[in-house]
């Protein structure tokens, strides 16, 4: 069964006539579409809690995905791994935080700096 073939369930009253749910659902197929390329990484932190990533969540990354200005990546800049949103201007990068408690992150030209794959999924816990 695919992910867009699941019982739709309504986040209001429960509906009697939704009484069962159907099994069978491979995640593997569903969220990972190169799995030679495909890593998951644990976060930490707080930098990125307005994107609905919260510390502790797990997020699936493809490295065979070109990232493109809007994408939350994983990047290192200077030794550091980072998930950000990547933005790209005529002055160059930038990493930024989805949490207006934290700047933004200027990449000079020349940095030790590479995306390291896109974040494609966030698995989080709800309790």
């Amino acid at each position: 069964m695919k992910i867009s073939e699941l019982p739709r369930v309504a986040a209001g009253f429960p509906s009697p006539a939704e009484s069962y749910m159907e099994a069978g659902i491979d995640l593997n197929k569903e969220l990972i579409r190169h799995p030679s390329a495909t890593y998951f990484v644990r976060v930490e932190g707080d930098s990125m809690i307005d994107a609905g990533i919260f510390s502790g969540d797990v997020l699936i990354v493809d490295k065979a995905l070109k990232a493109k200005s809007g994408d939350v990546v994983i990047a290192i800049l200077h030794g550091e791994f980072t998930v950000k949103r990547l933005e790209h201007t005529a002055e160059g990068y930038r990493l930024l935080p989805e949490n207006t408690a934290y700047p933004p992150i200027p990449v000079p030209e020349g940095s030790d700096f590479a995306i390291w794959g896109v974040v494609v999924y966030c698995i989080h816990r709800v309790v």
